[in-house]
């Protein structure tokens, strides 16, 4: 949504509705004194919108010209109208039982060029809710659900309701944009009962639970909210989305659960509960992913998708029985984060430099290898939006599809039905594509079909697991490609790694000492300056703040494919390379130390420095 859109304009091409005749307020535009925010910006700009609907066309007409509601029923809720000057005419419609409730939002969000909101799968903040009292949120039907320092999304029955726009903004941080989203009136007053009724703080729910008697079997119930359990559960899935969790544990132990956030790659412990709570929440959870509840001996996998204000988050659950009960592992895939550009991965100028040259090239493989959760399939969508354009048709196979991008027709495997990547390969080759993406090369017939895509003249990008990018060439010998066949068709081969960032909070500087100055590859008798990070509020105690990618990065060029062709050792490989300039892993790593955005600490986690142990 634009910025237009935001402040209730209604896109050009659309048809604006006048939802009701209803006179606007004396000053109802103007933000009322004496609210402690005079320096806020006007609520005028809503006003304009309004004034233009009016001169299109009326609610009625609309539902009169979609035959949803005959002209008798229009006069009578215009004499109703008539009686009730603070309501509006489509309201009134759905009070009567001429039009249903669902109508009228999606006319609302038409007039407005606003998204409809499902506020019944929406994970709620909260601190947002916090902000406006109860009584004003009920009278103008309106809810905040997220808010951020410059954002506030709220979920609104009538985004034209300019006296509403007017109480919001006495209650919100001075200089927050308002984006509103269309609600069903019915959801909304349900949402603000729910919100407002009960505890939503995790610490809150917590002491709920121990100060309280509740039927445990009642979490299990879909509709059974007032249960603390259940608010539980949505109350963590909130705060891991809010934190920037990738992965949330669930870990029964033999008394006690434990509950671990991944975090910037590490697990880290938040909280642990009592033993006696786990089968409500395990039942909770999934039931709301669609799992038998009844089958605790198997396991199982499900998929859950929910709305953090103007964020799609997507919960990829796992079930698996094990000996202190069912342990259940939630990835996070938030959408908003989905598709980073190369630049905000992070690659040092070098590499950078290298991914482009790579990129230019118009046919041949491109394979990216590390080990599970470095980072892989990022950089290859990051590549793959890079070179995305109307004139080029992307295709890609994945196992699953965790991101829709556009522009880009991707497909889910499903090998039970019979799509396999080989076969997949063998279906998107006649639908004329230009790139393919194969999200990993598996078996023989995968890779021998995307050394056939390349060979006849298509850009491929795909996945290996191997330990550095040397690793690929023997793998793919040993999928049963002959040397012969691979040279000449390879592009590129990355190897990277992710390694945290040093909070830059809580960074400070030191002096290396010998022994490191020797891993660095510097002379000790010179003073050397490193950052290490101690841990911080900010960084929640870790002094990692966020991730970058380290690399290796093989642009196949003639001599290599001349040794590749005669199936050189890895020595003799490896001697070129380094005699061309390429770097290794390590030395990319280094680089990002000496700078202090990653402490040498972090880097051997991720690279191996023990051949500079010596």
């Amino acid at each position: 949504m634009d910025d237009k859109q935001a402040q209730f304009g209604t896109p050009s091409g659309k048809t604006g509705l006048v939802l009701d005749d209803r006179p606007a307020a004396k000053g109802g535009a103007q933000t009322p004194a004496g609210d402690g925010n005079a320096g806020a910006p006007k609520t005028s700009a809503p006003a304009a919108p309004l004034e233009a609907a009016k001169s299109k066309v009326r609610m009625g007409d609309r539902l009169l010209e979609l035959g949803a509601i005959t002209r008798d029923q229009l006069d009578v809720a215009l004499r109703e109208k008539s009686r009730s000057p603070e309501k509006m005419v489509g309201s009134i419609l759905v009070d009567f039982g001429f039009i249903a409730s669902d109508m009228l939002t999606r006319l609302l969000a038409e007039s407005t060029g606003l998204e409809t909101f499902n506020i019944n799968e929406a994970l709620i903040d909260p601190e947002a809710v916090k902000l406006v009292p109860r009584n004003i949120a009920m009278q103008h039907r309106m809810l905040p659900v997220s808010i951020t320092e410059d954002k506030a999304v709220v979920a609104m029955a009538d985004p034209f309701d300019v006296m509403a726009m007017d109480q919001l903004r006495r209650y919100l941080p001075r200089g927050v944009q308002i984006e509103a989203r269309v609600c069903m009136e019915d959801d909304l007053v349900n949402a603000i009962d729910r919100n407002f009724g009960y505890e939503m703080s995790v610490a809150g729910i917590l002491r709920e639970i121990e100060t309280g008697e509740f039927d445990v079997s009642a979490a299990a119930e879909r509709d059974g909210y007032s249960h603390p359990l259940v608010r539980l559960v949505d109350a963590l899935m909130l705060d891991a989305v809010k934190l920037g969790a990738s992965d949330i544990h669930f870990e029964p132990e033999e008394l006690f659960v434990r509950l671990r956030y991944r975090l910037d790659g590490r697990l880290q412990q938040v909280r642990t509960f009592h033993k006696e709570h786990w089968s409500a929440m395990s039942h909770r959870l999934k039931i709301i992913c669609g799992m038998n509840i009844a089958d605790r001996l198997h396991p199982q996998d499900g998929r859950l998708s929910m709305r953090f204000g103007n964020r799609e988050i997507d919960f990829r659950v796992s079930v698996l029985p094990t000996t202190g009960g069912e342990n259940i592992v939630l990835r996070v895939l938030d959408k908003a984060k989905a598709v980073y550009s190369l630049d905000e991965l992070g690659f040092s100028g070098v590499n950078r430099f290298e991914i482009e040259r790579i990129l230019k090239r118009p046919e041949g493989i491109v394979i990216v290898t590390g080990p599970t959760g470095s980072g892989k399939t990022t950089t290859l969508y990051a590549m793959l939006s890079a070179i995305s354009n109307p004139k080029l048709n992307i295709m890609t196979l994945e196992d699953p599809v965790e991101y829709e991008l556009p522009l880009i027709r991707q497909t889910q495997i499903r090998e039970n039905q019979g799509l396999t990547f080989g076969e997949g390969i063998r279906n998107i080759l006649r639908q004329d594509p230009d790139v393919i993406f194969i999200g990993e090369v598996r078996d023989n017939e995968t890779a021998q079909m995307a050394l056939r895509a390349a060979m006849t003249g298509h850009q491929v990008f795909t996945t290996l697991h191997t330990n550095d990018a040397l690793g690929a060439l023997p793998r793919l010998y040993d999928l049963g490609l002959e040397p012969g066949m691979i040279s000449g068709n390879i592009s590129g081969v990355f190897a990277q790694r992710l390694v945290g960032l040093n909070c830059k909070a809580c960074r400070r500087e030191r002096l290396a000492s010998a022994d490191e100055c020797r891993l660095l590859g510097r002379d000790a008798a010179v003073p050397l300056t490193l950052w290490d990070a101690d841990g911080c509020d900010e960084c929640h105690h870790t002094g990692i703040k966020g991730r970058t990618a380290i690399a290796e990065i093989i642009y196949v060029d003639d001599g290599l494919d001349e040794l590749i062709a005669t199936r050189a050792t890895r020595a003799a490989m490896r001697a070129y390379l380094r005699e061309n300039g390429q770097r290794s892993m390590a030395e990319d790593g280094i680089e990002r130390v000496l700078l202090g955005d990653i402490s040498l600490a972090s880097l051997m986690d991720a690279a191996d420095l023990t051949s500079r142990m010596k």
